[in-house]
């Protein structure tokens, strides 16, 4: 923080511009890639788990306005999921007959 008080207070050095640029031109779009692609892994899951082809996660590449879409076509559509069948109740099998106590004398 002091080093951007210092960089603001005085007058900028031409090639500690040039660095910082150059910095924030490599760094921000492996940002932007990584940040997409932590959303679109799973949106790519929750397509292909809701019955839609899960290319529509591409949609996340255009940032803000993709996905909201995105989540629009997954909010407003009918799944093409078939429900799980309920669990089957099994039958207990009967308890073993309990053997007979010994004669009371």
């Amino acid at each position: 923080m002091q080093y951007l008080a210092f960089f603001l207070q005085n007058e900028p050095d031409p090639e500690a511009v040039k660095a910082i640029l150059m910095t924030m031109a490599v760094l921000i779009p492996i940002i932007m890639i990584v940040a997409i692609a932590i959303v679109m892994v799973p949106c790519w899951f929750i397509l292909k788990k809701a019955g839609f082809s899960p290319w529509l996660s591409l949609l996340c590449i255009v940032p803000s306005l993709g996905t909201l879409v995105l989540l629009y076509i997954l909010a407003f559509s009918e799944w093409k999921v078939v429900p799980a069948p309920p669990p089957v109740w099994q039958q207990q099998p009967p308890y073993p007959p309990r053997p007979p106590y010994p004669p009371q004398s």
